[in-house]
């Protein structure tokens, strides 16, 4: 499954991650689907380089047994990032191009927000990444505009129509949403008022049979605005957008509203795209959204305002995974991109269904998990896995010395400044304290009944003895084993032991994975599990009108639905300056949303923002192009 890559010497002794990306020799996409079991009639090419592969693949490898489903966490890191994303892509080529394994990579799209703020891109570093890197942190094929263009016409379609119901009778209403065929004089309904219909009772097809008490309640839903809770988004970190009045147009003739933006990755659509499992799927999940609620009481949907067929239009072509390649030739599949800690964080289910499929039942699908795992690990198990049908056969857990002596009890880093120097020398007590917290994730992983291995990522700076203290204790903790790895230097060899340890855990004898918490027990209670034994919380405060939200959403039949807690990356509660294994603290759930397209209902916990903001220095100060080359310069 494999190509080849042909490394340029780099001309500087520390070449950036763009500069190395930019020194390998791409291999048409065409032969990295080719050497991956895709057939040409499942390419949908975009370019030489990267391409969308159909689910058709899929339908024809059904019969066919599944690979190993590996995932990748880590601890809770510093504002730098540990490498999760590189050791993804260190781990596949190990598994691909040195250890003569079928594998396939899954990571998500990174959004422009971080790319142009302080993390910079995510397609890994060093010489383990995936390429093109700037079209994979940059527009790639379109999807993260499609999920933006879509939430967006689900905006504008809630205020129109609480407008115009505002400022017209049924009679006008009912006749510009069905309006008379000028050959006939008769009416006709839309495509997609027909789930309306439905469920208001109205059986039949033909609005020239409707009476007026009929046309009253379909051309009703009454918004409530103030219980509209869909924001419009924009795929960039700008802070002023957090609050906003709309509205101020004469032509709105007086309808203001409060609202505000979020950023595009946290939307419901994007975590619709992660989760959807076919085209019908994604139609359906899109028409259940819900947007609001009417002056009654009633539950608006996005099929309510006859948009959801529109919104499937857009997305259509999103659903299918983007293929790329690592430096070394692997197959890798980017799709969909949430973030962990505002939303389920992790790539699809389709992406990760074709790959166990393509890989075969002695290959690796490696798929990321984001930020630490008690965010992106326990969403991809209680989500992912339960709505997408996936299990795990291994469990990665990605450490860096760094971030465990901050977690002891060094000082705060921050990008662009340089490292204390108790981070660049030696301090083996420092990363003993700070273990407490991989610890706590070892602890965490190995609740699912999977084996669990930690690797070190390493750092130049490391030294020896602190790395023998990881490996160490991360075995005392119960891990199946743990192991260096120098990928960022080395690619795909620096990762051999890391490869050897993930092929050897998936022989573990009894492997039972389970989850957590069950669906039948209440809202209430799943957050106050993952609170108590994902985080280590001794309990949950809800505010008063998250607890509103919570009896309500039980009322209407939401209840067996999983939850997905925004908060804090930085820490395991939702106090990002609690760091290692805090004790004592309570998680604080000040709103509810519910996500019925997507199946779940959000916990926003803390005070963790749905539109970030930039940083004093971003990082679009060092983005240009090249106007001789028109290469991309500067992304990280």
């Amino acid at each position: 499954m494999v190509g080849t890559a042909r490394k340029i010497t780099p001309t500087k002794p520390v070449p950036s991650d763009i500069e190395i990306a930019q020194s390998v020799s791409i291999q048409p996409i065409t032969k990295v689907a080719q050497a991956a079991g895709i057939l040409p009639e499942e390419l949908i090419t975009y370019g030489t380089t990267k391409a969308k592969v159909s689910l058709k693949v899929r339908d024809r490898l059904k019969s066919s047994p599944d690979g190993h489903l590996v995932i990748v966490a880590g601890i809770n890191p510093t504002s730098l990032g540990e490498g999760k994303s590189t050791t993804t892509i260190g781990l596949s080529q190990a598994l691909g191009a040195h250890l003569d394994k079928n594998v396939f990579t899954c990571i998500r799209q990174p959004s422009q927000g971080p790319t142009f703020g302080i993390k910079g891109g995510a397609a890994g570093g060093g010489w383990s990444q995936v390429i093109p890197m700037d079209d994979f942190n940059l527009h790639l094929t379109g999807d993260i505009h499609a999920i933006s263009a879509a939430n967006n016409l689900l905006a504008a379609a809630i205020d129109t129509r609480v407008l115009h119901e505002r400022n017209q009778t049924d009679e006008a209403l009912f006749g510009r949403l069905c309006p008379l065929n000028p050959k006939d004089g008769s009416r006709r309904f839309g495509r997609n008022m027909f789930g309306r219909l439905r469920k208001l009772g109205i059986t039949t097809n033909d609005p020239n049979q409707l009476n007026p008490e009929e046309i009253s309640k379909f051309v009703r839903l009454d918004i409530n605005p103030d219980t509209i809770q869909w924001n419009r988004v924009v795929d960039v970190n700008d802070r002023y957008l957090r609050s906003m009045t709309i509205g101020k147009s004469p032509t709105e003739k007086g309808y203001l509203r409060d609202t505000s933006f979020d950023i595009t990755v946290a939307s419901e659509i994007m975590a619709i795209l992660a989760l959807a499992t076919s085209l019908k799927d994604l139609r359906d999940r899109l028409g259940r959204i819900v947007v609001a609620e009417s002056r009654s009481g009633d539950l608006i949907t996005a099929e309510d305002l006859g948009v959801a067929g529109a919104l499937t239009v857009l997305m259509k072509d999103a659903l299918m995974p983007n293929l790329l390649q690592s430096l070394e030739g692997t197959p890798t599949f980017v799709h969909a991109g949430p973030f962990a800690n505002l939303a389920s964080g992790n790539s699809s289910v389709v992406a990760d269904q074709l790959a166990l499929k393509l890989v075969g039942s002695d290959g690796f699908a490696v798929t990321e998990a984001g930020f630490g795992s008690e965010i992106g690990l326990e969403k991809f198990v209680h989500l992912k896995c339960r709505l997408g049908g996936v299990k795990p056969s291994v469990i990665v857990l990605i450490a860096t010395v760094r971030a465990l002596k901050m977690h002891g009890g060094g000082p705060p880093v921050a990008a662009g400044v340089p490292l204390p120097s108790v981070y660049t020398e030696e301090n083996v007590e420092l990363v003993q304290k700070g273990f407490a917290n991989l610890k706590r994730h070892i602890e965490h992983a190995k609740l699912y009944g999977v084996p669990v291995v930690v690797c070190c990522n390493r750092f130049h700076s490391d030294s020896e003895r602190e790395l023998e203290c990881i490996v160490r204790l991360s075995k005392e903790a119960g891990a199946f084993d743990a192991v260096v790895s120098n990928h960022w230097e080395e690619g795909g060899k620096g990762a051999i032991d890391l490869g050897n340890a993930v092929i050897n855990a998936t022989t573990a004898p009894d492997k039972n994975f389970q989850f957590v918490y069950n669906d039948n027990e209440s809202l209430r209670k799943k957050i106050e599990t993952i609170a108590t034994k994902v985080y280590g919380a001794d309990g949950i405060e809800i505010s008063e009108q998250a607890a509103e939200r919570l009896d309500m959403y039980e009322r209407k039949g939401f209840g067996q639905m999983p939850v997905c807690i925004a908060k804090t990356q930085y820490s395991l509660s939702a106090d990002a300056s609690l760091k290692g294994a805090p004790q004592g603290f309570v998680l604080p759930v000040r709103e509810v949303r519910l996500s019925a397209g997507a199946g779940f209902v959000l916990a926003i916990c803390g005070s963790i923002q749905t539109m970030p903001g930039l940083p004093t220095r971003p990082s679009y100060y060092d983005v240009d192009v090249d106007t001789e080359t028109g290469r991309v310069i500067g992304l990280m």
